[in-house]
């Protein structure tokens, strides 16, 4: 747990959140800001920094669970993304991978 760290709130259940799956390592909410219907953050329960800090044997399970999640929630069509610090836009210092389902015409887009 780090101070002042939103999503360390949320896992340790002092902030509310809407949560779609839950396991040793992670969990799923609903984004509070999302920048599209249905935006979903994979936050690890452990506070890392960003994807960098993370162990690299969970980088494997953070997809697995995006994968189990998707299904689970039937979301076809979607990005996966991660913000690696400030200036790739990474506003919270603890690991969270968007996933953002996509819907034909709905206007988002994504530059890569």
């Amino acid at each position: 747990m780090v101070e002042d760290c939103i999503f360390c709130e949320v896992v340790a259940g002092r902030s509310p959140s809407t949560k779609f799956y839950e396991d040793e390592d992670f969990v799923v909410i609903k984004n509070i800001y999302p920048v599209i219907e249905g935006h979903l953050l994979v936050v690890s329960k452990k506070h890392y920094d960003s994807f960098l800090d993370m162990p690299s044997e969970l980088y494997g399970k953070a997809l697995i669970v995006a994968k189990k999640v998707s299904e689970k929630e039937e979301i076809k069509d979607f990005n996966l993304v991660v913000n690696q610090g400030r200036i790739a836009g990474q506003i919270i210092s603890h690991f969270h991978l968007h996933i953002l389902p996509r819907k034909d015409g709905d206007g988002f887009r994504f530059m890569a």
